[in-house]
């Protein structure tokens, strides 16, 4: 399982660029994406996709590759793969036939937000990807914030403004912070109550880059459920 950086390449490690070189095979959650990765620096190893898409009888014949004695690779387009990707399918099916599988620990959006939110990461909920209804969003604040933790989720572009909506009904004091493109060119970090920063975000119109959001430990308010 190996991480790859979120963006800024020079965050690659030498033990990853080895991996990846020794690797009978690279396992990528988009090739395009990776391709960039390995053309940057020089790396020729065969790659193939393994992502939501991929059927068992593509897993299988991975798992087969481990059998037969190869080491494959697998990376997601930036991180850690199995946070928030289609990776914990092969790790499963490799495990259950006693394949041994070894993290090659590198960049995580998840913990890189975390550490500059200047909130307590002794304990934190992380949420991933947010439902797309309304009502299930909210609820998941609801329950989320209920724990007295902080929160960390990913939010697309197309989505983030309306999602901290969400989170501005239920917890409008909330304090956030925003990152957008972890360390690529156009990084970019917020900070302000959640209030705020939904009004900032969406009178932003377009907006462009990926989104981690970490939410300091609140208390919700009570809503009514509007059914959705």
């Amino acid at each position: 399982m190996c991480a790859t950086p979120l963006g800024h390449l020079d965050d690659v490690s030498p033990r990853l660029l080895q991996t990846l070189r020794d690797a009978a095979l690279i396992c990528a959650e988009d090739t395009r994406h990776t391709q960039k990765l390995l053309s940057r620096f020089e790396i020729e190893t065969s790659f193939t996709s393994i992502n939501e898409h991929s059927s068992p009888a593509k897993i299988e014949a991975m798992v087969e590759k481990l059998v037969a004695g190869d080491n494959l690779a697998l990376v997601t387009d930036a991180g850690t793969p199995g946070v928030s990707d289609p990776g914990p399918a092969l790790v499963r099916a490799a495990a259950a036939r006693g394949i041994a599988v070894s993290p090659i620990p590198g960049p995580c959006a998840l913990v890189a937000a975390l550490s500059i939110s200047g909130f307590d990461a002794q304990k934190f909920s992380f949420l991933g990807f947010l439902p797309r209804k309304p009502g299930k969003i909210r609820k998941s604040f609801t329950e989320a914030l209920s724990r007295g933790e902080t929160l960390v989720f990913y939010e697309s572009p197309f989505r983030v403004s309306k999602t901290l909506r969400f989170l501005a009904e239920v917890a409008p004091d909330a304090p956030v912070v925003v990152c957008r493109e972890l360390t690529k060119q156009f990084e970019e970090i917020l900070r302000g109550a959640a209030s705020e920063m939904a009004e900032v975000l969406a009178g932003r119109g377009e907006l462009k880059g990926e989104f981690t959001v970490v939410v300091g430990a609140t208390v919700a308010r009570e809503i009514e459920e509007d059914g959705d």
